[in-house]
């Protein structure tokens, strides 16, 4: 019967569990997807990367979702048994508070095993993955991200058209080129570059400075709202291709290996390494607080504590958020770190967890005394 029990429990919560996460990742791979959607059409990031750069994350994502996966799934599917009056039949055949927390807490090892198995080896391994990705990306020039046909705004000082582009990528036909000179989009004169075809240059003798070679066109200088116009016509034609910086969403930190970061005393380092350890070591302490937040009363329905309880989660998340940046900062010491937040709320969870066993225990007194 315990086995039965604990199988039962066991994948109503999982079941649970895993629809959530599945659900929250998609979320949060769309939103990821669309920023780096808008880089690679703007030029800033080279769209053969997006796809590798979302499977390498994929693990750093999961690391922060399947906590609340967990939470979630414990609270929805028990609030779902005390609505339907299952908890009350499986009490009364004998199955008592604690032993429904031991229940619970054999997968949510589990789980938590993997959450460590994730944030301390594969997650920083996927980031130093993402992390060679850019690099690359910083190596390319607008010229390498440039894509026939199309209009693209690269910063706001330039806007780069080019009717055809060579399958190899060295050379462009009929291109428009808008250079903005100054140092504010609002202000200073305009440059516009027409010419028949463009091909990349190095020059070695600059340390492999790239050029980008404009022959047979016009040169147009103007302010705008003003006059006159200046045309120049050439034969050929050097601009300088600038680096792009693609827009970056991690840290050297996160790409650093466990191993590193235990040998380090730096505080940018100890405050990673407390934030991989805390995100598995917070498993066991919303287990203890989902528990009593899933029991209902079957006349209020199985979502009645899930906003207090998300908004609780969200609190300690947000904590052990602002601690990790204030080690980081120096506002904090890393020998305090981010383990009185665990202690809070270990407090707060044992609080909720005691307090129905509380309130029998002293009907229990009660009766017996009267």
């Amino acid at each position: 019967m315990p086995l039965i029990i604990f199988r039962y429990l066991s994948r109503q919560m999982l079941q649970v569990m895993l629809a959530v996460t599945s659900v929250v990742l998609l979320i949060i791979m769309s939103g990821r997807f669309v920023n780096y959607l808008a880089q690679a059409a703007t030029g800033t990031l080279k769209a053969d990367f997006l796809f590798a750069i979302m499977g390498y994350r994929i693990p750093e994502f999961l690391v922060m979702i399947l906590p609340l996966g967990l939470f979630l799934g414990i609270i929805l599917a028990y609030g779902r048994l005390y609505v339907d009056n299952e908890m009350t039949v499986l009490s009364a055949c004998g199955l008592s508070h604690h032993q429904l927390l031991g229940i619970t807490m054999v997968p949510a090892v589990g789980v938590m095993l993997v959450v460590a198995l994730l944030s301390l080896v594969v997650a920083p391994r996927g980031i130093q993955k993402v992390e060679s990705i850019f690099v690359e990306q910083d190596a390319l020039t607008e010229f390498d991200t440039l894509v026939s046909g199309r209009f693209q705004k690269f910063g706001w000082q330039r806007v780069t058209y080019a009717e055809t582009l060579t399958d190899d990528r060295q050379q462009m036909n009929r291109v428009f080129i808008a250079n903005r000179n100054g140092d504010s989009k609002n202000t200073g004169s305009m440059t516009l570059l027409l010419a028949q075809k463009a091909s990349l240059e190095v020059n070695t003798a600059e340390g492999g400075q790239r050029y980008l070679i404009l022959d047979d066109g016009y040169r147009y200088d103007l302010t705008p709202g003003a006059l006159p116009l200046r045309e120049i016509a050439f034969e050929h034609y050097g601009l300088r291709m600038e680096e792009r910086r693609s827009g970056k969403e991690i840290s050297k930190e996160q790409a650093l290996p466990t191993a590193t970061l235990l040998a380090s005393d730096t505080p940018g380092h100890r405050a990673e390494l407390q934030w991989r350890v805390s995100l598995p070591l917070l498993i066991p302490i919303v287990v203890l607080m989902a528990l009593p937040l899933a029991r209902v009363n079957p006349r209020q329905g199985r979502y009645v504590k899930l906003l207090p309880g998300i908004l609780l989660y969200l609190l300690y998340l947000a904590l052990l958020m602002s601690g990790r940046g204030a080690i980081e900062d120096g506002r904090l010491s890393p020998d305090i770190g981010l383990w009185p937040i665990h202690i809070l709320f270990l407090l707060i969870a044992l609080l909720l967890y005691l307090v129905e066993p509380g309130k029998l225990w002293l009907a229990r007194r009660r009766a017996g005394n009267a």
